[in-house]
């Protein structure tokens, strides 16, 4: 006789909704799927969507490859924190947002996160990683660099700033909903 197929356990996203009391923040390295994930998750959550790194564009007026050349990281990373820290207070519940691959990894504003948002980290394996970044040439870190090696560097270097985020989601290759489905698991569990 056939086994019935297995129930689908994902929760109901409106149902986690409700109970979400402040913003959900992905953090993770370059190509990890931040954008593209927080946006299909907002959208499943019925939030808003917030890139970090476009709200820094907008109140810097330059790209981020510009400012790391005039300026250089730590004041990039500085302007990130005071970007970060709006965007938190002014979304509140009923947000997600997207942040740099290093943004977590600056210890204020993981603490800043830690203390008012729910951190989920999107842990991607290296090859699956490569591959996303060699499709935009706007990444400051990789500039005339091999990625592969700066982004095993980062990785290692990262990881444990990144473990710190309640919440881990494996990043892999195929369709961005399963992460959203992952995701909502998560969350459902910690809430």
């Amino acid at each position: 006789m056939p086994q019935p197929a297995p129930l689908d356990t994902t929760p109901s996203p409106a149902a986690i909704a409700r109970r979400i009391d402040r913003p959900l923040v992905l953090v993770g390295l370059m190509g990890a799927g931040k954008s593209t994930v927080g946006r299909r998750l907002a959208a499943a959550l019925g939030f808003a969507f917030v890139d970090a790194d476009e709200e820094i564009e907008r109140a810097a007026q330059m790209a981020i490859p510009e400012i790391f050349e005039a300026y250089g990281e730590p004041y990039f990373r500085s302007g990130e924190r005071r970007v970060i820290a709006r965007l938190i207070d002014e979304a509140g519940a009923g947000c997600v947002i997207a942040t740099g691959g290093g943004a977590f990894v600056d210890p204020e504003t993981r603490a800043l996160i830690l203390d008012k948002a729910i951190a989920i980290w999107l842990d991607g394996d290296l090859d699956t990683l490569v591959q996303r970044v060699s499709r935009r040439s706007n990444r400051p870190l990789l500039h005339e660099r091999d990625p592969r090696e700066v982004l095993a560097r980062l990785k290692a270097e990262r990881e444990p700033a990144y473990a710190q985020a309640p919440i881990r989601i494996a990043s892999q290759p195929g369709p961005h909903q399963r992460m959203v489905a992952a995701i909502l698991r998560e969350l459902d569990a910690w809430l």
